[in-house]
């Protein structure tokens, strides 16, 4: 936790804007990387080249934001889960050695969800590195009710600067972020 708040205090400092996102983004995966030692990493050009190979096994994609997030766009065929959860019995994972890989916005969630997941005994659990943002800023499609759409939750107005502007989805949380904005 401490490198999560010292992470979140210095991006808050020097900002993300256009010149600081690649720094914004190296930062977030080093600390991920740094908090979470024992999880795996996926990038997103493997894990879309994985999903394209019919005859490999696919894995079972967890997307482990909330359910408002995953009601704007989530990766093709994810199931949802709560972020908090600590029993995974209810997912009905085919087994203990089923090819899993998590995601949430940037990685964080799904890193935590992920090392629960190895605790419980999973031993083939990844987590998506960049996660949905980055997944969505490279081209990669997202779905909503089976078919494809051009919007991602921004999860909140900081962490939404790492989101490719146009792909944002109107939230209400963002539609009174954006009001706010214009009042200043």
């Amino acid at each position: 936790m401490k490198i999560r708040k010292l992470l979140l205090s210095l991006l808050k400092q020097i900002g993300l804007g256009r010149w600081g996102q690649k720094l914004g983004w190296s930062a977030i995966k080093q600390a991920i990387r740094s908090e979470f030692p024992r999880v795996q990493n996926v990038s997103t050009d493997s894990l879309a080249a994985w999903l394209e190979r019919p005859e490999a096994e696919q894995p079972i994609l967890l997307d482990t934001r909330t359910s408002a997030e995953y009601a704007v766009s989530h990766l093709p065929g994810a199931r949802l889960v709560n972020p908090e959860q600590q029993d995974f019995t209810d997912l009905n994972l085919p087994d203990l050695n089923s090819q899993i890989v998590t995601y949430c916005s940037v990685g964080y969630r799904s890193a935590a969800i992920a090392e629960r997941l190895q605790g419980a005994g999973y031993t083939h659990v990844m987590n998506l590195e960049g996660s949905i943002f980055q997944w969505a800023n490279e081209g990669h499609s997202v779905y909503r009710d089976g078919e494809a759409v051009q919007q991602v939750h921004p999860y909140n107005p900081f962490w939404g600067q790492l989101l490719d502007q146009a792909l944002h989805a109107d939230t209400p949380a963002r539609s009174e972020s954006v009001a706010q904005d214009k009042m200043d």
